[in-house]
Formats: structure tokens, sequence, C-alpha cells
């Protein structure tokens, strides 16, 4: 796991850059924010740590933000989308067009 693509991954003692689950030559995962530092493995002491996956802040609780819905009065009612199955008209589609 010691380097992809010509650049070296971070070391144990080295500061994060960017936010995200990290995954050492061992498998263990860590989610680290930027300015953390890579700590050292238990059993290993100073490995290398590869970016496994993003970290993202989810403020809501999986609902639609009301600001999104379209509402009776709304002059653009053309420009919102009142039904998912809903497809704009994008030019000819086929012979039949």
């Amino acid at each position: 796991m010691s380097e992809k693509k010509g650049r070296m991954l971070p070391m144990s003692g080295e500061e994060v850059e960017v936010d995200g689950v990290y995954k050492n030559e061992w498998g263990r995962e860590l989610e680290l924010q930027r300015g953390n530092i890579f700590p050292p493995d238990p059993q290993l002491g100073t490995t290398e740590w590869e970016w496994a996956e993003m970290s993202f802040d989810n403020h809501h609780e999986g609902e639609t933000d009301p600001r999104l819905y379209p509402k009776k009065n709304d002059i653009d009612q053309q420009g919102k989308i009142t039904n998912p199955r809903r497809q704009m008209g994008r030019g000819k589609k086929g012979p039949g067009d």
C-alpha cells in the first residue's frame, strides 16, 4: 500500500488535509477531520493512511427542503418539478416528434 500513481500516502504524524475516513495498512478505519494528525497504529506504530471515503455533514433527517416545494401562488410553475415523472421537453426525441 506504499505508493499510488506516483504519490506517497500520508504517514502517522502528518497533518490531515481533507475530511474523510482513512484506512491504514491493516485495514483499520478512522474518521479524521482536516487539521488532525494521522495517529500511529497500536500494533504497527508508524503507518501509512489511505483515504477511503469522503465525510460530509447531513443536516437534515431525510426530508426534502421545504423551500423546494412548489407553492400555489408561484409565478413560475413551468420551472418547478411538481411530479417525479415530469419531464421537460428538450427538442426532438425520435422519428415521431
